[in-house]
């Protein structure tokens, strides 16, 4: 077993939020601890596609749970949206803004106009999420999109299709900004995780060297982790689960697999594979799995997040898609 956690070699670690911090208003079971726990010297950061939400409250809701944490620690796609938007259109312009105060705010404080209404002759469109978001919203956006001067630039915070609640998983800003692109036939230009925007702004405010991204999603904080050629740990805190971990695309897949955020002050165990016959073998701690051809078998259970961990290895390193193998479902249940 490698005795080195997570954690080892890095300056930052850069958090998602909503499934991997807290849930709802409520923080998930170990969160918290497992942060205050990281030693001086590395820094947290908060990354957090919900553009609902300014800076300021996100550190707040942040303190109420028991971290230390100022506006400045959270980086969220609506600045990472303002910084493509000022390359975009003229200084002051005005900017018509699909979305909450968590994003009003961040356009008005880079000296744009905001407005609500196509017939302002909006400069570009900026669309975000927030509860409150509805239908003449998203119809404003459609007219000012298709109408006179329709190549304007439309930048979307996120297109994240779905948002962990406490009550459950609730539609994301992807499916407003679907419901955009299917009235007028093109797409936005994304700030959010899985793109590379939020990442470089995380990055450069922070001055880090070796940032560790943690989420609780593969479509986008793992998959924009490794786009921007970061190492990412995905928890199991949140949307994706073992069946999703086993199946992840090339793109999508994390270096650490984390059960929780406890696993950050774990030693994380080393993958061994070794061919037995025309066996391949995959052990990690005290799981095994063995693949023969297409067919996968559990040979010593472990721990269930090493056995998951097996299992995924096993997967990845075979070059096979996840539906041409037989997979026993003692990996992912």
């Amino acid at each position: 077993m490698s005795a080195e956690t997570p954690l080892e070699g890095i300056d930052v670690v850069l958090a998602d939020l909503d499934g991997v911090v807290y849930r709802g208003p409520d923080a998930i079971p170990y969160a918290v601890e497992s942060i205050n726990r990281i030693r001086p010297g590395i820094r947290v950061g908060y990354i957090t596609n919900n553009a609902s939400r300014t800076d300021a409250s996100v550190a707040a809701h942040l303190a109420s749970l028991g971290l230390t944490v100022v506006a400045a620690d959270v980086v969220t796609s609506p600045q990472a949206a303002i910084r493509l938007l000022a390359d975009l259109v003229p200084a002051g312009s005005t900017i018509l803004v699909v979305g909450g105060d968590g994003l009003t705010s961040v356009v008005a404080a880079a000296g744009f106009v905001v407005t609500r209404s196509a017939l302002d002759g909006p400069a570009a469109v900026i669309q975000g999420f927030a509860p409150e978001v509805g239908w003449t919203q998203l119809a404003e956006a459609a007219f000012a999109l298709q109408g006179e001067g329709s190549d304007i630039p439309w930048v979307a915070t996120n297109t994240d299709w779905t948002i962990p609640q406490a009550r459950g998983t609730a539609p994301g800003n992807g499916t407003l900004v679907s419901a955009v692109h299917t009235a007028i036939g093109r797409l936005p230009i994304v700030a959010g995780k899985p793109e590379v925007a939020i990442f470089e702004e995380a990055v450069a405010r922070f001055g880090s060297r070796n940032a560790l991204v943690i989420g609780d999603r593969l479509d986008t904080d793992i998959l924009g982790a490794n786009r921007a050629g970061l190492p990412s740990a995905l928890v199991l805190t949140g949307i994706d689960l073992a069946k999703q971990v086993l199946a992840a695309s090339p793109e999508e897949r994390p270096k650490f697999i984390l059960e929780d955020l406890r696993g950050l002050h774990e030693a994380y165990p080393a993958t061994v594979e070794s061919t037995v016959g025309a066996a391949v073998v995959t052990t990690v701690g005290q799981s095994v799995v063995r693949r023969d051809g297409t067919v996968l078998t559990v040979v010593a259970s472990g721990s269930p997040i090493d056995l998951l961990r097996a299992g995924a290895a096993a997967i990845w390193n075979s070059g096979m898609a996840i539906y041409a193998l037989d997979v026993p479902a003692q990996l992912y249940s």
